[in-house]
């Protein structure tokens, strides 16, 4: 992507810092272009034109995406921010995000970080019209989410298969609730899916109508009402390494947060 101003001045050096004040960057951060060189006034009354001068800058996504979160903090009146980038593995840019007001920044649950990273992104995706990944991150709050979303997904996983009842979880983004549906896909005899539309898309956890049950009731019941017979622990370790792995029913997010931008 490439940004452009043309500066006119008396001279070409005043033409081309008019052009970068345009562009809001310094003389070096520039290339220049001499559109027209300036002319002198004969006898200083007569004829002469100023310096026009096009300057440019080439822009990367990881530049846009930069100087765009930059100024919606600016807007937020957070302005004690400091931002730092790296590029990822994936082809995209991580932004860390680091600062005594960080705690705003992320927000309840972490739903300002998902928007602010949702927004930037599509900034970012217009540069060059390819899919371009931005993560934004502040020290470690990414994986110490996943590790929380995997050991609910995993306890309520263990509940259903133990009650034989469902569990609805509260609204979560597609990346999210991917981590769920993977931590559920450990534990034997439990499985996950997803329902609502848009903003109420949520994972609902239950046990697998696939999976055979142990004997609850009815006949075989002992004295005073009790099963003597040996039953299955579900509370045993389920999730093994060699657990075969099993798809979510009803889900078909296999997406990073907020994943690729088609429109």
């Amino acid at each position: 992507m490439i940004r452009e101003a043309i500066g006119v001045g008396d001279t070409e050096v005043a033409a081309q810092e008019d052009a970068c004040r345009q562009l809001g960057v310094e003389t070096y951060e520039a290339e220049f272009e001499i559109i027209q060189r300036a002319e002198k006034k004969v006898l200083g009354l007569f004829g002469g034109c100023p310096a026009k001068v096009r300057a440019f800058i080439r822009e990367t996504p990881a530049d846009v995406a930069q100087n765009f979160l930059k100024d919606v903090l600016e807007a937020m009146g957070l302005e004690g921010i400091t931002l730092s980038a790296t590029e990822s593995e994936e082809g995209g840019v991580v932004i860390n995000l680091e600062g005594e007001d960080v705690g705003s920044v992320i927000g309840r649950r972490g739903e300002t970080l998902d928007a602010l990273q949702y927004l930037t992104g599509l900034v970012a995706n217009h540069v060059e019209n390819s899919y371009y990944k931005v993560t934004i991150n502040t020290g470690d709050y990414r994986e110490k989410r996943e590790k929380t979303l995997e050991s609910l997904g995993r306890k309520l996983a263990f509940k259903a298969v133990k009650t034989g009842y469902k569990t609805s979880l509260e609204p979560m983004n597609p990346y999210e609730r991917r981590i769920i549906h993977t931590a559920v896909q450990k534990v034997n005899g439990a499985t996950s899916w997803s329902e609502g539309e848009n903003m109420n898309r949520h994972v609902v956890i239950g046990p697998d109508p696939k999976a055979p049950r142990a004997n609850r009731g009815g006949r075989g019941r002992g004295k005073g009402g009790y099963d003597r017979r040996p039953r299955r622990s579900y509370d045993s370790a389920q999730s093994n390494e060699d657990t075969p792995k099993r798809a979510p029913i009803n889900e078909g997010e296999g997406a990073a947060l907020y994943g690729r931008i088609d429109k």
